[in-house]
């Protein structure tokens, strides 16, 4: 169901687009079970039993979802957060409210500690308590979120500890922005932040079930696309002069440069004058069939090929091009920590941002990189490959 975007917190639809994804998530089950017993042959069930699941199914699944959305409406399920600062920082999680970024999250008032001018609305502003974890419990707060520009000899940190040892989260400013954006704000980044904030963990038992993870779906892909890519392959030899694939250098793992092979979407000459050119979004040297398998991610698929090799992830940051990382690195800061993880296929960042031709987009996509390996875990990776096969379904995603 998250594949067809049924449970996510950003989706909004109509009755009539809500049917059709429900049905979509019910014959893509039913496709996964008969996967499952033609592989597991003792899992088959009746077929009387089978037609009742599928009748049951498709009804039951649409009034879970109706349910869903009426009760995510509701601001009893939102985070109550009280916010210790008015200044800069508590201005920004105020506008994240009030632009509806998340749904999540609702302040119930402002703390006013620091001797700056407030920069959020007056009304929301409130005295420091005398008993911070007393007056929190009495609003019913879930977190406390610690958004001071200047904390020397302002923070109460006794009345904080009182707070989370009587069972009310206690937050910094980065950290929940991190969660409520679901990606890391680089204008708030400082170097230090690296090690002491949690995440950007990797074990060797984890990197080992990734690469598992990744040979097992890369070899899945590849099995069961084959027939389509052959006729791609065709379609595109006929269309335009030059070959079907399109190979490139990359930028890889530690930045060690890799071919990235794909198939050609654009005309054999797109680059004539040798110069690398960003990749628009109505590029003028892409061809017919190119925008269609480009629209469909069909010329990404070719790509498992680097990652059957380990030069590539399943998941993980788009590689770049050697020229475009040189030239990012010395306008973005910590733009190299993105070549921590091997690149991806698909990632985070192509899910949630538009598509990328300029500086100010590649620094956009990269605090969703930096989120994606701050918080990298297989489940993490599994979501995300989802979430794209809703984009492939439905051409409603970034890229």
């Amino acid at each position: 169901m998250l594949a067809v975007g049924l449970f996510t917190w950003h989706i909004s639809t109509g009755y009539a687009d809500l049917m059709v994804r429900v049905l979509a998530a019910v014959a893509i089950g039913y496709a996964a079970y008969a996967i499952m017993v033609y592989m597991i042959g003792y899992l088959r069930l009746p077929p009387d039993i089978l037609l009742l699941a599928l009748a049951m199914a498709f009804p039951s699944v649409l009034l879970l979802r109706l349910a869903f959305v009426r009760l995510t409406k509701l601001s009893q399920l939102k985070t109550r957060v009280l916010v210790l600062g008015t200044g800069g920082q508590a201005a920004r999680i105020q506008k994240l409210e009030k632009e509806g970024r998340s749904n999540r999250f609702s302040t119930i008032g402002f703390v006013a500690l620091e001797k700056l001018s407030p920069r959020v609305d007056q009304d929301q502003i409130v005295d420091m308590p005398d008993d911070l974890a007393a007056y929190a419990k009495s609003q019913d707060v879930d977190e406390i979120v610690v958004a001071m520009e200047e904390r020397r000899g302002q923070l109460p940190l006794t009345a904080l500890i009182n707070s989370r040892l009587s069972g009310i989260n206690v937050t910094e400013y980065q950290t929940f922005c991190e969660r409520v954006q679901e990606r890391i704000d680089l204008d708030a980044l400082k170097p230090s932040w690296f090690f002491q904030s949690g995440g950007f963990r990797s074990s060797p038992f984890h990197r080992i079930l990734k690469r598992i993870f990744d040979i097992l779906l890369s070899l899945a892909l590849l099995i069961f696309t084959m027939p389509l890519l052959i006729i791609t392959a065709i379609a595109i030899r006929l269309e335009s002069p030059g070959g079907a694939f399109y190979r490139q250098e990359r930028v890889g793992l530690g930045g060690k440069p890799f071919i990235l092979i794909k198939f050609r979407s654009m005309r054999d000459d797109a680059e004539k004058d040798g110069e690398a050119q960003w990749a628009q979004k109505s590029d003028p040297r892409v061809t017919r069939i190119g925008g269609w398998i480009r629209k469909s991610r069909i010329d990404e698929i070719p790509q498992v090929l680097n990652v059957l090799k380990g030069d590539m992830s399943f998941v993980g940051p788009r590689p770049e091009r050697p020229m475009f990382v040189k030239m990012l690195t010395d306008d973005i800061p910590f733009y190299q920590e993105r070549h921590s993880v091997r690149p991806g296929i698909t990632g985070w960042a192509q899910l949630n941002y538009p598509y990328g031709a300029s500086t100010e987009d590649a620094r956009q996509k990269l605090q969703y990189d930096l989120f994606y390996i701050k918080y990298f875990s297989l489940v993490f990776d599994l979501s995300i490959v989802l979430q794209t096969l809703r984009v492939v379904i439905w051409s409603d995603g970034a890229r």
